[in-house]
């Protein structure tokens, strides 16, 4: 029973509450997640965002990725720092219609086979590149290799995800195998 419930649930925020966005199978969402994106939001199947995570801004997300819980993206130019004799409060902000300042055309990209830790705030605009891994609590500023672990504030790449050349070859050709299958 719980899980049907869970399924209507998704459906709901997929069909109804989310609807502008592009959202694929197999979406599920914990509880109080927001979504928000000026130009474009684009999931693709089997995502997964936990509880109390938050996407605002324009972000294109791959194939079986996962967010924890308490994930944010953010953009960086949400607010005209800048606007002279106007206090940041009272500044104009990415959400105003009429906003023509840094920041409308950043587009955060995720490629599939990711995996965002808990508490992990990425900035609007950067590239985290397929099956990377960003440590709980990281801060992502700058694009993020493909198949590489990173963490800290800012984040930094620590390591790759595969001990080896050969079973990072085998995990994508395996992936490949199972895209293929599903066609």
């Amino acid at each position: 029973m719980i899980a049907f419930i869970k399924k209507l649930r998704n459906r709901y925020l997929v069909k109804i509450k989310w609807r502008h966005y592009r959202i694929g199978e197999g979406f599920h969402a914990g509880a109080r997640v927001r979504l928000w994106a000026r130009n474009e939001l684009t999931i693709g199947r089997n995502f997964y965002i936990g509880r109390d995570s938050q996407i605002e801004a324009n972000c294109i997300i791959g194939n079986d990725v996962i967010f924890g819980n308490k994930v944010a993206i953010v953009g960086r130019y949400d607010h005209f720092f800048q606007q002279v004799g106007v206090p940041v409060r009272r500044a104009s902000q990415i959400r105003d219609k009429d906003y023509q300042w840094k920041g409308i055309t950043e587009t955060t990209i995720i490629g599939d086979d990711v995996w965002v830790g808990y508490g992990a705030i990425i900035m609007s605009g950067v590239k985290i590149s397929s099956g990377a891994i960003i440590a709980a609590g990281a801060v992502v500023t700058k694009d993020v290799e493909a198949y590489s672990i990173y963490a800290g504030c800012p984040a930094k790449k620590i390591k790759d995800r595969f001990d080896s050349e050969d079973d990072r070859i085998k995990h994508i050709g395996m992936l490949q195998d199972e895209t293929r299958h599903l066609k």
